[in-house]
């Protein structure tokens, strides 16, 4: 196949990004039909469905760093596209309990995968001046493909979803699998001690940076998508549910893109979440009023979208090699799953127990560390350069 020109190719990998996003949107637009087939169970089952992807990533993103780092990226993305067509599909059927488990055991491992290629090497293909812009495309994906599942679930069948999703994966795999350049000989780092290996990486002010900062706003960004919708009031809510993600994505990719043009992205990450502060204090002033809170939540929305891209700009930026942006891209799909997994239940509690305050207050605090944090690790590396 024609080599094609590399922002087509940076295209291409976004939309296996969209695909990845699908295998956690895909449950949640058909979690009321799974409730109807595992409800059975129980509801810690059922949740397991939804949450397990996740946590093959929780637990085993650094490591599939280093195994992508290894193995290489090409010949990584398109396995984990083949085996998340495969499992899709398997899904259509809406097996017996333990089996559909097990699919989505294996659809979190090319999850992992696929978010763990597509920045490593949209760094690699794009060229430098439009380095910005597309790892801000890549950082899209999730928002825009709950937009579109939003838009489709609705009118879609079970069956239909998953078997329209299997042949999605299932083509990109072929195309990709053409379209790519070939994974370079002798391929990557030996893998080790694999406690050894995340203890560097976690060490290193340049390949956790990113990371550390990106888990800040998994932490936050779900947890305001998910708590905020039902404490507005009902003439707001459906504009406060479909307008946050929406300004997340159309500022990161305009404004964002720009100011990565004038700054680095590690200081656009200290800024963007410096400007959510006061999106947080609105929310809290205005708490049940309508019109204040989508004005709040709007902002922050705005703030943390451009903390979304700057974040995985960073990784390239402070990273030169391929194999140390897999081990980059590995922690931040590690730490950006525990921030996933663990703020909504947290930001809940606290809403529940301390009312808007205490939500207000730690969002407050989690921005602040965001931006301690890339301050700290700033400071480590101009002392290793010295």
């Amino acid at each position: 196949m024609r080599r094609l020109p590399p922002m087509i190719l940076v295209l291409l990998l976004w939309c296996a990004g969209l695909g990845a996003a699908a295998q956690f949107g895909k449950i949640s637009i058909l979690y009321e039909d799974l409730r109807s087939a595992y409800g059975g169970n129980g509801e810690v089952a059922l949740g397991l469905v939804v949450s397990i992807v996740g946590m093959v990533g929780l637990i085993f993103g650094t490591t599939a760093g280093l195994l992508v780092a290894r193995i290489g990226p090409r010949r990584a993305i398109v396995a984990a596209l083949a085996a998340g067509a495969a499992m899709s599909a398997l899904q259509a059927f809406m097996p017996a309990y333990p089996l559909m488990l097990a699919s989505r055991i294996v659809e979190g491992a090319s999850h992992l995968a696929i978010v763990v290629v597509g920045p490593t090497m949209i760094a690699a293909l794009a060229p430098e001046a439009r380095r910005p812009l597309a790892m801000t495309l890549w950082s899209s994906f999730f928002g825009v493909t709950y937009t579109i599942l939003a838009l489709i679930g609705p009118s879609a069948s079970p069956t239909g979803l998953f078997f329209g999703h299997a042949a999605y994966m299932a083509a990109l795999a072929v195309i990709l699998a053409l379209a790519l350049p070939p994974d370079p000989k002798g391929q990557g780092l030996p893998m080790g001690n694999l406690l050894a290996q995340h203890a560097t990486i976690y060490a290193s002010p340049r390949l956790a940076a990113p990371a550390m900062g990106f888990c800040c706003y998994t932490f936050l960004y779900v947890a305001v998508l998910t708590l905020l919708p039902p404490e507005t009031p009902e003439t707001h809510r459906a504009l406060i549910a479909a307008g946050m993600p929406l300004v997340s994505i159309a500022v990161s990719l305009t404004l964002g893109v720009r100011l990565l043009k004038r700054m680095s992205a590690v200081r656009l990450v200290q800024r963007g979440y410096l400007v959510a502060i006061p999106g947080f204090l609105i929310l809290w002033v205005t708490w049940g009023h309508g019109a204040g809170m989508v004005a709040g939540g709007f902002l922050l929305s705005a703030a943390l979208g451009i903390v979304q891209g700057a974040s995985f700009a960073a990784i390239p930026e402070l990273n030169a090699t391929p194999e140390d942006r897999a081990r980059a891209a590995g922690a931040v799909a590690q730490l950006g799953n525990l921030g996933t997994t663990s703020g909504t239940p947290v930001l809940a509690a606290l809403l529940a127990n301390a009312g808007p305050s205490g939500l207000a207050i730690a969002a407050v605090l989690l921005c602040a560390l965001g931006i301690e944090v890339h301050h700290r690790q700033a400071r480590r590396r101009d002392q290793h350069a010295d």
